[in-house]
């Protein structure tokens, strides 16, 4: 099982910034596939982005493309998640996940097995 830990998560205003991380550890697999997802008030939960092995295969959601950025750092086992010009519509708990045995890698929720607690993010107009 992976253990993920997101951090980066406050208040900015409209048009803001921010950017998440996340620390992975544990699992056996080094072939793991990293999403972040999103989940507001009675919404739905929300796929954002996805990355992949050391050369990093990147899905971004056509919602956020253009001002969400996901990478990686794997010497320091981390995830990132850029997040720019931020309106109140991103207004959510952000999620890191993780999987370990799948077929693609892409942010769909069913893909993931191991899932972090989450980070607030809220966006002010």
């Amino acid at each position: 099982q992976v253990q993920l830990a997101e951090s980066g998560g406050g208040t900015v205003q409209a048009g803001g910034s921010l950017r998440l991380a996340c620390g992975v550890s544990g699992g056996n697999s080094t072939r793991k596939c990293m999403g972040w997802f999103r989940q507001a008030p009675e919404k739905v939960r929300e796929g954002l982005a996805s990355i992949y092995g050391a050369g990093g295969t990147i899905v971004v959601a056509e919602a956020v493309r253009g001002r969400f950025t996901i990478s990686q750092d794997n010497a320091k086992n981390m995830v990132y998640l850029q997040m720019n010009v931020l309106t109140p519509e991103d207004t959510a708990m952000y999620y890191c996940a993780a999987a370990t045995s799948f077929m693609g890698c892409f942010p769909e929720a069913n893909t993931f097995t191991d899932w972090g607690q989450g980070t607030q993010v809220t966006v002010s107009s």
